[in-house]
């Protein structure tokens, strides 16, 4: 079934002439992405070209989709909006709450319960306001998304940087913060800052061990995990081509670990025939009538210099398999090295857990190539040295790999079938010893591999590969192991090699479900009530965030001066704490509890200022602000990589800090301290990051006259009674200044709501 089909037709009727005008206006012949950019324009056809890297634009996306973590935080802003119904198409999707353990039999009913209040909210919500409403059990939300709402050309956001999966069926889909959701749910525009590109021309044809999901890990090797920001990565080229559409996903997904503002695809057959195996018929034959504008111009992809700011090229051909970690998704290391490199840096060889699925590598034909190598290694006489586990992307998927037997082959090599969700991915895994906090290995296909992520143990040395290579890895119990040269022992004694992975990009037999997992909500939701109660310990109302006062900010305490990696894990940690996203004073307590504190090197350890003692980073600013001292919090390089999860920003912004200055900022994390209305700043020279001491008292000056490209000053008050000062620089425009201002973009659009509603 296809889902809005008619928004779907609308926007196709309306890119030819837009994607012509554009071209007009810019002069020139267009990659996909500026193609799907200047189609969704909010005010209709292209009048000017925008600059890459330095242009903020509005655009008017298609569709929302929102997870259950952060759709709580995005719902509870959006109810203060003061909308009947979201304006465009939007789903909620529950996945993240699902704790892996036992098994999905017993896994999934007790999230149920332990979830309920949470479910049940998200449920009414849904239903009251026209969204879209997928169970628990339904899927991942890319996968499912991939499987249902993704369409060639089209531009939607969702609460989750993994929403870039959607790439691979051509979309410009772009993760965010709730707010930016509730303003598009709202009915408004969403801003952007018109993105650089960057061109993967691919040559040649995967072979062998070598599966999609090397290919991104070759490109986060090349790009690091900030060489993507402030970036579209657009795929090109005959190898793009002869690519599924789900190993484009997979591609596209893990742009998130490069910072890339998405990453997507040129419309093929392989789209095509995606769309239809997924019962789409009508989405495809659309795609079809204006196929030449689903992709980039040939002269694009003829002369890419010309087109695009930085150009890589990859040959399939040649591409060998990729491991990468620990620790961080872009050390990457090709298999046939990673014995010699683990033996070197001391990384544990033996492997404890191979597991495959989450958004990235959940697919039928993902689960399909490791079915393959784990009938192999029963046929064969293998069995795993490490534990396995399976947690497939959809029911769909699910359902349809059981009628194949693929569920069979992994659970008769004693792997575990975990509920169709996120589990060990995000941290929801309840790993038996993890909390000894013992040195090990485990090897995953997902797309990160931060410490502590996946089990909550900083000394779990996790791996990121392709599922088929997860699955040989995990037969070995060896991260050492290359299947492509090394043999193992099997029951009698032999040297068995194992053969390359082999699988069906779609089943043969067509998808079959049952029961996909989706609820419609009401045609009228009028009278759905959504009850919070006042003593829950899940869901919290929202207060609005106190404006601005006016003046600069004096006598600022330092609450921390990050060192390193701070993503948003170490911002707002995932796994327990993720019972709390709809409560933000008790997420709360988390807050920066996972940096590593630049004056002892320690994780949730500061010296608080008014008693002089060191202890817990969210105590510390819990003091500060009942006693009515602001904060500023101080970090390092790509501050707050990784997830979009917006309460990262909204905790520092509800426990009083008051800005957030570091070397540079991650796009998503940035955005969001903008829209809560925090102040995201960057060194204007990054040594003077070195220049802040612990008992400094900080004043942020100039904020009397904010404006757009004028740096403002930062004083520093050191403890032996001497004054530094230096310039720091932000990021805002015009509006952007408007929602510090007034304490938040929501309070503006809470502000407009009740003037229409006065009228």
């Amino acid at each position: 079934m296809a889902f809005d089909i008619d928004m779907i037709k609308k926007v196709y009727a309306n890119f030819p002439s837009r994607i012509d005008a554009a071209r007009k206006v810019v002069g020139r012949p267009l990659t996909l992405s500026e193609k799907i950019l200047y189609a969704h324009l909010w005010d209709g056809d292209p009048k000017k070209a925008f600059s890459r890297g330095t242009d903020y634009v509005d655009f008017a996306p298609d569709r929302v989709a929102m997870q259950d973590a952060t759709a709580q935080m995005a719902l509870l802003q959006f109810m203060q909006a003061g909308r009947p119904q979201v304006a465009v198409p939007s789903t909620v999707h529950c996945d993240h709450l699902i704790t892996a353990k036992e098994g999905a039999s017993i896994d999934l009913p007790h999230a149920r319960t332990e979830s309920a209040e949470v479910f049940d909210f998200l449920s009414s919500v849904s239903n009251k306001y026209g969204i879209g409403f997928w169970k628990p059990g339904a899927g991942i939300i890319h996968q499912v998304v991939l499987e249902n709402y993704a369409f060639p050309g089209g531009m939607m956001i969702g609460t989750d940087s993994h929403t870039v999966n959607a790439g691979g069926l051509g979309m410009v889909a772009i993760g965010v913060g709730g707010a930016d959701a509730c303003d598009v749910m709202a009915g408004l525009p969403w801003e952007l800052k018109f993105p650089k590109l960057i061109g993967v021309k691919l040559t040649g044809k995967l072979n062998g061990w070598t599966a999609a999901k090397d290919v991104i890990l070759k490109v986060a090797g090349i790009l690091t995990v900030k060489g993507g920001t402030g970036a579209i990565v657009e795929y090109f080229g005959d190898g793009a081509i002869n690519l599924s559409c789900t190993g484009k996903g997979t591609i596209c997904n893990m742009g998130a670990e490069i910072g890339a503002t998405t990453s997507t695809f040129g419309y093929d057959e392989s789209m095509e025939r995606y769309l239809r195996a997924t019962g789409r018929n009508e989405v495809a034959d659309e795609a079809n009538k204006i196929a030449a504008y689903l992709t980039g111009d040939s002269e694009v992809y003829a002369d890419p210099e010309n087109y695009f700011d930085q150009v890589i090229e990859i040959n399939l051909d040649e591409l060998e398999p990729y491991l990468n970690g620990p620790f961080t998704p872009d050390l990457a290391t090709p298999v046939s090295q990673m014995k010699v490199e683990a033996e070197k840096n001391g990384w544990p060889l033996k492997v404890e857990w191979g597991l495959i699925g989450s958004c990235t590598n959940s697919s039928y034909e993902d689960l399909s190539r490791a079915a393959s190598i784990a009938n192999q290694a029963i046929s064969k006489g293998l069995v795993t040295k490490a534990e396995f586990g399976i947690n497939p992307g959809s029911e769909q998927v699910r359902y349809t790999a059981d009628r194949d037997g693929y569920l069979k082959t992994f659970e008769d090599l004693n792997a575990t079938i975990f509920t169709n969700a996120c589990g060990p991915c995000i941290g929801m895994w309840d790993r038996t010893g993890a909390e000894k906090a013992e040195k090990n290995t485990i090897v995953h296909s997902f797309n990160r591999n931060f410490a502590k992520r996946a089990d909550g143990n900083p000394n779990t040395f996790a791996f990121v590969a392709s599922p088929e290579m997860v699955a040989a890895i995990a037969i070995a119990g060896d991260l050492g192991f290359n299947p492509l040269t090394d043999t193992l022992t099997n029951d009698k004694g032999e040297q068995i090699k194992l053969d390359p992975p082999t699988g069906d990009e779609l089943p043969t037999k067509g998808f079959a479900v049952e029961d996909a997992g989706y609820q419609a909500p009401a045609t009228d939701g009028s009278s759905v009530e959504v009850l919070v109660s006042p003593s829950s310990h899940r869901l919290q109302l929202l207060d609005p965030f106190t404006p601005w006062e006016g003046t600069d900010l004096k006598g600022l305490n330092l609450l921390i001066k990050a060192k390193g990696k701070c993503t948003t894990d170490h911002i707002s940690m995932a796994g327990p704490w993720l019972k709390f996203r709809g409560h933000l004073d008790n997420i709360s307590n988390n807050m920066l509890i996972g940096a590593v504190n630049y004056f002892n090197d320690k994780t949730d350890n500061v010296k608080n200022e008014l008693t002089g003692e060191y202890g817990p980073v969210p105590a510390t600013q819990r003091d500060y602000k009942a006693a009515g001292i602001g904060s500023i919090v101080v970090g390092d390089e790509n501050y707050g990589e990784g997830s979009s999860r917006e309460h990262a920003a909204m905790e520092p912004r509800h426990l009083g800090v008051r800005a957030v200055l570091v070397k540079s900022f991650a796009r998503i994390h940035e955005t969001n301290l903008k829209k809560q209305g925090m102040l995201g700043l960057t060194f204007a020279d990054k040594d003077d990051y070195d220049k802040i001491l612990e008992d400094d008292k900080i004043d942020i000056l100039g904020l009397t006259e904010f404006a757009p490209d004028q740096p403002l000053t930062l004083v520093l008050h050191h403890a032996d009674g001497t004054e530094e000062s230096f310039q720091v620089n932000h990021s805002y425009n015009a509006q952007q200044i408007d929602w510090f201002k007034a304490g938040g973009a929501l309070n503006i659009i809470r502000a407009e709501a009740a003037a229409k509603a006065a009228l």
